[in-house]
């Protein structure tokens, strides 16, 4: 039996909170032989993501499929002009809660096509984690010609699971705080032009000097339109969390890790600026307040979420507060080119976690797309 410890940032989602879920819509069928033998084979080097989970260990014994994998076949099709809505309603419990392995993926097979869906205990691994792991399995499940070159791939990709190799640390909570309960949320779409955001880019360097980037444009955006929304809820006072990845900037976690690799940074505002500000002089706020991470702010952060936890501060030890602010969360560099399992690209992606006040950038051609969950 395979065992590891989890990390800091994983107890955040001790809970089982958050699980990572998208929705993969292909006009053509996929092939599920080649799939469910391509999840077999990545399962040895994956194997914290075909575990289970007890008082601080994630645990593995070996692949179980009926545990991992399931497929439908419906007399339908798939309808691609529902409203995000209803889409998000039919799929959201597809894969059910409560199960026992940190991952399962489900396919449906449609009259017109597949439509995938990987779920993912967020306990096992952030997107990057998430992605990284569906890329290789596409690439392993598509018809080869050449000799050995899924072999190569796998070996190219396999992941380190060192997840504690900055600070040792030890969860030893059987339960730890409270999951998130069902609410009824509204989810709206709202896309935003590339060209107006980098034009905007451009105007605040030429009129302030200062330099700002997408992500803190959009993430402006989301502010003004939250607290345009719900003003009463938030109060004086307004959080914006951003999750940043720190496999480039901590040398010991570096590309290949697999696990949360995340930093939660939080900026405070006064709702009223909010309210005051246009999105540029926003957008320069948030530029200034991001971190420049390094080993040293990063085990700083890992210092004060065992405090959280030593003290049993279990309202404290979650990705955002809901209540008091939002979280942003940039996919709009999802590799959807490296989602092809054999048929070709995914011809529609729709992510199915949501999170009350949370927002996901995504995109599309030209343009951006805000998806605000409130």
């Amino acid at each position: 039996m395979k065992k590891i410890n989890i990390s800091q940032v994983d107890t955040l989602f001790a809970n089982g909170s958050y699980p990572i879920e998208f929705l993969l819509y292909y006009k053509d069928r996929l092939k599920t032989e080649k799939i469910r033998s391509a999840l077999k084979k990545l399962s040895s080097s994956f194997w914290p993501m075909f575990g289970e989970y007890e008082a601080g260990i994630i645990h593995f014994d070996k692949y179980s499929e009926k545990e991992c994998f399931d497929e439908d076949v419906i007399n339908q099709e798939f309808d691609l002009r529902e409203t995000n809505k209803n889409i998000y309603e039919k799929h959201r419990h597809v894969v059910p809660a409560g199960l026992k392995k940190l991952f399962f993926l489900k396919i449906i097979q449609y009259k017109n096509g597949s439509v995938l869906i990987p779920k993912l205990n967020h306990l096992a691994g952030d997107g990057y984690s998430y992605f990284t792991f569906l890329s290789l399995l596409a690439a392993m499940s598509q018809d080869t010609y050449v000799p050995l070159k899924k072999h190569i791939t796998r070996i190219l990709y396999i992941p380190h699971h060192q997840r504690t190799i900055l600070k040792e640390f030890q969860f030893n909570e059987v339960e730890w705080g409270p999951i998130q309960g069902e609410e009824k949320l509204t989810i709206e779409f709202e896309e935003i032009s590339s060209a107006s955001v980098r034009n905007m880019i451009k105007d605040i360097t030429s009129e302030f000097d200062q330099h700002v980037s997408t992500n803190d444009i959009l993430s402006a955006m989301v502010m003004k339109k939250s607290v345009e929304i719900q003003k009463e809820l938030f109060g004086d006072n307004f959080q914006l969390t951003i999750p940043i990845d720190v496999r480039r900037q901590i040398r010991e976690y570096g590309p290949k890790y697999f696990g949360n690799g995340l930093m939660f940074h939080v900026i405070n505002f006064k709702t009223k600026d909010i309210e005051k500000s246009n999105i540029s002089k926003i957008a320069i706020e948030i530029r200034k307040c991001m971190p420049t991470v390094k080993k040293e702010s990063y085990l700083e952060y890992l210092n004060k979420l065992e405090t959280i936890i030593v003290k049993r501060q279990t309202d404290k030890l979650r990705p955002y507060d809901p209540e008091h602010g939002c979280l942003v969360t940039n996919l709009s560099k999802l590799p959807a080119h490296k989602l092809n399992f054999g048929t070709g690209n995914p011809d529609f992606i729709f992510p199915l976690t949501i999170g009350k006040n949370s927002a996901a950038i995504l995109a599309n051609k030209d343009n951006f797309v805000l998806r605000l969950v409130y």
